[in-house]
């Protein structure tokens, strides 16, 4: 009985100890997975704007090219055009604390409303912007922001972002703001992204109504 007693206690402090690690491995698992969802809108989107371009649709473009604001608006478009389905919208824009729920209705043509929080914004990116343009980040993340422990997803754990060229990563809090590039602009604006219509050099903390508008 002794040597029971000992065993669990060995295991206790053993798990205790893990903790952090398993964590870790978890808040990375979710990470990644939203990363790849954001990948997967990029390219929905990608394909809507190229096809736009070659075959000179004015209905398919860059969520910057639209007069539309909302991010509901914007996958409406992206139903409409057949190049991603309601159904698959849902798992897109939802992460762990943050749960965004997509209703369709039938056309044509269909239409998309989002309620909920989206685990994902979207920049108003358009056809003129470079490709280092941000086309999406992780809504725990404002722009040259420090992260918020409070913000879902993720808090101040890591952060998703993924640019106009298609190139994504997931970044931690250091690299939230210029400080993590070594207070340089220009290197922060290379290797994380700038804003739509941002000049070369030229960081402002705050999204400055450059995000489409997520459901509320």
């Amino acid at each position: 009985m002794k040597e029971l007693t000992v065993l669990v206690a060995i295991g206790a402090v053993l798990l205790v100890l893990a903790r952090p690690t398993i964590k870790q491995a978890i808040t990375k698992r979710d990470l990644t997975r939203t990363m790849n969802n954001a990948r997967g809108l990029y390219l929905a989107g990608f394909h809507m704007a190229t096809d736009g371009v070659a075959k000179s649709a004015a209905n398919s473009a860059w969520p910057g090219d639209y007069a539309q604001t909302s991010l509901s608006d914007y996958c409406t478009k992206l139903v409409q055009n057949g190049y991603l389905k309601a159904a698959d919208l849902q798992e897109m824009l939802s992460a762990p604390g943050a749960v965004c729920t997509v209703n369709s209705a039938a056309g044509p043509p269909g239409t998309v409303s989002l309620s909920g929080k989206s685990a994902l914004k979207i920049y108003k990116v358009k056809s003129t912007d470079s490709s280092q343009t941000i086309f999406a980040a992780s809504s725990n993340y404002v722009y040259d922001t420090a992260l918020n422990p409070d913000a879902v997803p993720f808090g101040d754990n890591g952060f998703v972002v993924v640019r106009k060229s298609g190139d994504a990563g997931i970044y931690w809090k250091q690299q939230a703001t210029p400080a993590g590039y070594d207070n340089n602009p220009a290197k922060f604006q290379s290797e994380l992204g700038r804003l739509p219509g941002a000049a070369a050099g030229i960081v402002v903390p705050g999204d400055g109504g450059s995000a489409l508008i997520n459901p509320q």
